[in-house]
């Protein structure tokens, strides 16, 4: 999860279905830790998405389970297995596919990845086609022969040394997005430019909403006998009905 998925799953119900029903949902972006906690809901930490599939790797080697590299631009994944399997002698890949973009929209071409999958039969498949179609994919193919299958966006361009990550400063002040900016402004400006905003407007949206809704219930029935005159403040506590209003709210 990251500012992206926020902002797609607060205009796609499928999204934000999935993201609620996903078996592990992981926040891949300081931003988030920041609107969780102004919301009052403290995260732990972030989990980048590209060191959680190098652990998982890592995991994997010790107890032989074995990975499946799925998308990723050309060349990507066979870069990343190398590099992998180099750091992780003991590391099982199943197997490696890049798909021709929109296979997913030939039902022949999908049967096929679907098909290899089903031989291969991997522990882990990381599925790397961009979100949300890496999320929507997983969805549509739960019926394949893997335990486990997760989205993990640009991680083989990352690992595979396509792309430069930034570096750590940059990503502990939360501003790893900037540096891809920087790196690549043409294809992502406006996902980051015109997406930060539309993010921002989603959590102004959310605090304020819950402001609101926390008026009419205890907020409200505060004010209001924080309000009252001594006497009838008096007898509303002596009140068993007052009292189970205040205990409600």
């Amino acid at each position: 999860m990251n500012a992206q998925f926020v902002t797609l799953a607060a205009n796609e119900p499928r999204l934000a279905r999935l993201i609620a029903n996903a078996s592990v949902s992981t926040a891949d972006g300081v931003p988030l830790l920041w609107v969780a906690s102004a919301l009052g809901q403290s995260l732990r930490g972030r989990v980048n998405g590209t060191e959680l599939m190098v652990r998982l790797c890592e995991e994997a080697a010790i107890y032989g389970k074995s990975v499946y590299f799925l998308g990723g631009r050309p060349g990507a994944a066979e870069a990343t297995m190398e590099r992998m399997s180099a750091r992780y002698p003991g590391l099982i890949v199943a197997g490696i596919d890049c798909p021709a973009f929109g296979f997913d929209e030939d039902s022949a071409l999908d049967k096929e990845v679907s098909d290899r999958i089903d031989a291969a039969n991997p522990d882990i498949v990381f599925v790397a086609l961009g979100a949300p179609k890496a999320e929507y994919w997983i969805e549509e193919h739960l019926h394949v022969r893997a335990k486990v299958m997760i989205g993990v966006g640009g991680s083989f361009e990352l690992v595979g040394g396509f792309t430069k990550r930034a570096p750590i400063f940059w990503q502990r002040a939360g501003c790893e997005w900037l540096w891809r900016l920087c790196i690549e402004p043409r294809r992502l400006w406006k996902r980051y430019l015109v997406g930060n905003l539309q993010f921002l407007s989603v959590v102004l949206r959310q605090f304020f909403g819950r402001k609101r809704s926390d008026v009419p219930t205890q907020a409200r029935t505060t004010l209001k006998a924080n309000h009252a005159p001594a006497e009838l403040r008096a007898r509303n506590e002596k009140s068993p009905r007052g009292k189970s209003l205040v205990s409600k709210a």
